[in-house]
């Protein structure tokens, strides 16, 4: 079981270090990291946004990170995965090369991160509103809107390094950001039907 002084960066490093060679499975993670299981999984899925996948990696991470956060809004206390997901596993090499990629955004979220306001995390209104947020993040990552997979990747992870630290104060800038980016993800969304409509009908 994970302390609950253990930093984002790491848990992360942990599970990659643990891992046997043939990975580590979705019920392991959740298992090993109890209470701080919703930010630690919200990492995990977001691994293929990180990672040099063909385009339409955001249709994986977008989806689970939807999920999750469906979960938040209604108050549940531990992640629920389907069961064929639960036994999925993460490969070994995949986890050490998501630790790589993004332990330096985590060191530097940490530097600005500290258990603070947590009844805006732990409280029911305030878990619904996270919830609410990281589910419209999952939706707009899920879209293919191009070059808005790695920005709302990156965002999803501030919110996981925000819940793993118990920091409301961070969570409060990050419902101002992201409303931000899901305003600008529906405007560019818009404008790219439009010129799709535009080219078909020409």
């Amino acid at each position: 079981m994970v302390a609950d002084h253990e930093r984002s960066s790491a848990l992360l490093l942990a599970l990659a270090d643990e891992s046997p060679e043939h990975g580590l499975d979705f019920e392991h993670i959740l298992e090993r990291c109890g209470k701080r299981a919703f930010g630690v999984m919200l990492i995990v899925v977001c691994l293929p946004a990180f990672l040099p996948l063909p385009a339409g990696a955001g249709a994986v991470s977008g989806p689970l990170a939807a999920l999750l956060g469906l979960q938040l809004m209604i108050g549940m206390r531990r992640p629920w995965l389907p069961r064929r997901l639960r036994e999925k596993r993460v490969p070994a090499t995949r986890l050490r090369k998501l630790a790589q990629r993004i332990g330096p955004w985590l060191h530097r979220l940490e530097r600005l991160s500290r258990p603070r306001l947590e009844a805006l995390i732990t409280s029911a209104p305030g878990g619904f509103v996270v919830g609410a947020m990281i589910t419209l993040l999952g939706i707009a990552l899920s879209l293919p809107v191009p070059l808005t997979n790695y920005p709302l990747a990156l965002l999803i992870l501030a919110y996981a390094v925000a819940l793993i630290e118990r920091d409301g104060g961070l969570m409060l800038v990050l419902w101002l950001i992201g409303a931000v980016a899901l305003g600008l993800t529906v405007q560019v969304s818009g404008e790219l039907i439009e010129w799709v409509q535009a080219q078909l009908a020409s």
